[in-house]
C-alpha cells in the first residue's frame, strides 16, 4: 500500500511539473508599437511583425502577425498579443491611398512613408533583420519614426 502511494505521489508530482512548464511556455507577452512622425493623417498605417529574417521587411513571407489601423493623427499605436519570449522586428508603412501595399517608384524607392524597428539608418537597399531586431522577454513597448523619401 505504501509503495502504491509513493508511485501515485510521484505521478502527481510529474504531472504537476509538466503542466507548470507547459503553462510557462505559452505565448503571453504583448508588444506595443508606437509610430511617430506621420506626415498626413489619412489612409492607414500597416504593420508586419517578423520573428526571423525570411521576408523582412517587404514580403508577407515570414510575417507572424500583421494588421492596419487608420492614420487619424500624427502618431498611431498597434499591439501584438500572444508573443513568446524571443527576437522580433517590425516593418511599418503609411498606406495613404488604402491599396494595402507600400507604393514605390520604378527604382523601388518608397513613395509612401515607412518605419523599421530600431530606426536604422536608411542606406541603399532595405534594412536587414539583424539591424532592426529587438528582444521581447515580457510586455514591451517600442517607438519608431515614420520616414518619407
Amino acid at each position: 500500500m505504501v509503495k502504491i502511494l509513493q508511485v501515485f505521489s510521484l505521478a502527481i508530482a510529474t504531472a504537476t511539473s509538466l503542466i507548470a512548464s507547459t503553462a510557462l511556455a505559452q505565448p503571453n507577452h504583448k508588444l506595443t508599437v508606437v509610430v511617430d512622425r506621420i506626415a498626413r493623417p489619412r489612409g492607414q498605417v500597416c504593420f508586419r511583425l517578423y520573428d526571423k529574417d525570411k521576408g523582412f521587411p517587404q514580403s508577407d513571407a515570414g510575417v507572424i502577425q500583421s494588421g492596419c489601423t487608420n492614420a487619424q493623427g500624427f502618431s498611431v499605436v498597434a499591439e501584438f498579443h500572444g508573443l513568446q519570449s524571443g527576437t522580433y522586428a517590425v516593418a511599418v508603412f503609411h498606406d495613404e491611398n488604402n491599396d494595402q501595399k507600400l507604393n514605390t517608384n520604378f527604382l523601388g524607392i518608397p513613395r509612401e512613408g515607412f518605419a523599421i524597428s530600431n530606426n536604422p539608418p536608411v542606406k541603399i537597399g532595405a534594412p536587414k533583420f539583424n539591424n532592426a531586431s529587438f528582444s521581447v522577454e515580457g510586455d514591451t513597448t517600442i517607438r519608431v519614426n515614420m520616414r518619407y523619401l
